[in-house]
């Protein structure tokens, strides 16, 4: 089956480091987390088309003012060299977000990423209500870590993420990790507001069951709303082969259609693959 991934990384090979340098300390901490797909830039997008991934969004993030527009400047050149990849775009709570926004929505940006916690803004701070206006209006997702896992930050919890909700309801959300380690929380959001999805991102796997485990009934609820949930994996970040995410959903056993829609249709919907 061709699969479009949401939640898929690439960045600038410096910020990367830093990146998998926090992963590093996190092995040494215990949590055996060693990076499965730790190559250069050309072997993982070889690897993610041998996977069979016809499309995915390149994530991308700030962790302090002043680098977004960067970000959305480099993201938007890898794009235009890796014909899977859809142009994405990332921001802080900082003035002229709006204007940089704005800027990446006009070349082209079909996705956003909001990381609540590693960025440590509020994502109800006022500097953002463009930016949150402009994406619920332009109708482009925004994948967002809101939630308190793996280690809750000042400003996550999806009942402060819910602020942003209230005041843009109309805005196209994915809420990454399926807001873990709330995911029945995750699931009211969806109920409530028509443009919420969630992604699959280390949900279900075994290396995050042990710490983490999905609560009774979550897949049969899931089963009635596989039109907003859609595939994001992590990769390359994660410490185990990708076909294990794949394991994890199929094993949900919530049918060939609902896989459809998982695997491939609710992503190509939501990064507007048909332009």
């Amino acid at each position: 089956m061709a699969l479009v991934d949401v939640h898929v990384h690439f960045m600038p090979q410096n910020v990367l480091d830093k990146v998998w340098a926090y992963f590093d300390r996190v092995r040494e901490s215990g949590v055996d987390w060693y990076i499965h797909y730790r190559t250069d830039e050309n072997a993982r997008l070889t690897a993610l088309r041998e996977l069979g991934v016809v499309a995915f969004a390149p994530l991308l993030y700030p962790h302090r003012p002043g680098m977004a527009q960067w970000l959305n400047e480099w993201v938007a050149d890898f794009a235009s060299r890796a014909s899977e990849a859809v142009p994405t775009g990332t921001f802080y709570a900082e003035p002229g977000a709006d204007a940089y926004v704005r800027k990446a929505l006009e070349a082209g940006a079909r996705c956003f990423k909001s990381h609540v916690q590693v960025g440590g803004y509020d994502p109800r701070d006022e500097l953002l209500d463009g930016v949150w206006g402009q994406l619920a209006e332009a109708g482009v997702p925004v994948v967002v870590h809101c939630g308190d896992g793996p280690m809750p930050g000042e400003f996550t919890g999806l009942g402060i993420f819910e602020g942003v909700l209230k005041k843009h309801p109309r805005l196209t959300a994915v809420i990454a990790h399926a807001g873990m380690p709330d995911y029945s929380q995750a699931l009211d959001l969806v109920e409530r507001y028509r443009n919420v999805h969630v992604d699959t991102t280390m949900v279900g796997v075994p290396f995050t069951e042990q710490m983490v485990p999905l609560p009774d009934g979550w897949v049969q609820r899931v089963a009635g709303l596989a039109d907003r949930v859609v595939l994001g994996t992590d990769f390359p970040n994660i410490p185990y082969p990708y076909d294990v995410q794949l394991d994890a959903i199929r094993s949900w056993g919530l049918g060939a259609a609902a896989e459809q829609a998982i695997l491939h249709d609710n992503g190509a919907r939501l990064l507007q693959l048909s332009r």
